[in-house]
């Protein structure tokens, strides 16, 4: 039987580069070719990054970066701003208390943008920022919470949830004034789940810190600069972020910003037609959104059940809402790879099921 293709945030349709290395023989992780491997593929993922210090890779969704992240640059008592306006911002919030910090908690409503006015006053060790809120489709401004933290609180860490912002929508750590992002494997660089890096700018490399065993940054910082893991590798994830990267961002920089506009565009004719079938998108009027998903409350008298059915029979599986969403609304997204007319498709189902006018 085929299986549905996914019109998801996560995980996404596999680049085809990815594919090619999945149908491989995998590298063994104590090779000299794999020592290479990590050289490359950690270089090329900083620069995409736009920061002069380094990437750590994680065996583990994105989620494991962020509490390897938190545990090695704060200690236990330290106070951390966290604003809260979705699901993954939730989640910095369960880490931040998991790791025995002072969360100092701000909260925003889900589908609006945290503005810089809602940074708190008194002293703070660092930032937790949600960039792409994809539960409820809001691309957050932290260049813009940056420059308001820096300004009141500069010895702040500033660490970023780009699990799905990066490679999607602009992002830069030192020209932004960030000092941390953590991304992973299944989202942007559309690969299988299971590897998850953090981007460590110069200043979180100065201040970080051994924390814990196997999400110790710091041991897993010294053992990668030494061409090696500290445990085993999700090696064959590497290779294929890597291949991907390679297949589809072969200039870098330049064309990375070009895969920005195109990925923006491509979910802003979701929001089109959703709009044009008369839906209330979930991100309001004054919320950027993210080019990760486009989200919007459910049609009247239809049932997310409904119409995940009626996608599903035209081959797609999208999602549901999370949290206090939940049956509320639906997901769909371009964030993974699609031939050009596997997306026209697309957009004539989402027209098709959504009976646009």
């Amino acid at each position: 039987m085929k299986r549905p293709r996914l019109l998801t945030p996560g995980p996404v349709n596999l680049h085809p580069a990815a594919g090619a290395v999945l149908a491989g023989e995998p590298l063994h992780h104590r090779s000299p070719e794999a020592s290479a491997l990590l050289a490359q593929v950690r270089g090329a993922l900083a620069r995409l990054f736009f920061t002069e210090g380094e990437v750590v890779f994680v065996g583990g969704s994105g989620t494991a970066a962020m509490e390897a992240v938190v545990r090695g640059l704060f200690r236990p008592g330290e106070r951390v701003w966290v604003p809260v306006a979705g699901k993954f911002a939730e989640r910095w919030l369960e880490i931040a208390r998991a790791a025995g910090l002072e969360p100092v908690i701000s909260e925003h409503a889900w589908g609006s943008a945290v503005t810089p006015d809602a940074v708190p006053s008194g002293p703070l060790a660092g930032a937790l920022l949600t960039h792409s809120e994809t539960s409820t489709g809001v691309l957050h401004p932290v260049r813009e919470l940056a420059a308001a933290l820096r300004a009141n609180h500069p010895e702040a860490l500033l660490v970023v949830d780009a699990v799905t912002s990066f490679l999607l929508a602009p992002l830069e750590l030192e020209g932004w004034g960030l000092d941390a992002a953590v991304s992973g494997s299944q989202k942007g660089t559309m690969a299988p789940p299971g590897l998850a890096f953090a981007a460590l700018a110069p200043r979180a490399l100065e201040r970080l810190r051994p924390a814990g065993y196997y999400l110790d940054l710091a041991r897993e910082l010294a053992a990668e600069r030494s061409g090696g893991t500290a445990f085993t590798p999700p090696i064959q994830l590497i290779e294929t972020v890597g291949a991907v990267l390679a297949a589809e961002l072969p200039g870098g920089a330049n064309d990375l910003r070009a895969r920005w506009r195109a990925k923006a565009r491509a979910n802003e004719r979701f929001y089109g037609l959703g709009v044009q079938a008369g839906l209330r998108p979930v991100p309001d009027a004054a919320a950027p959104r993210s080019p990760a998903t486009a989200a919007f409350y459910l049609p009247a008298g239809r049932s997310y059940a409904e119409l995940a059915r009626a996608f599903l029979e035209r081959g797609w599986r999208i999602a549901g809402g999370q949290g206090p969403l939940k049956g509320r609304i639906f997901r769909v997204s371009a964030m993974g790879y699609f031939e050009p007319d596997e997306l026209e498709r697309a957009y004539r189902d989402v027209s098709e099921v959504l009976d646009v006018k």
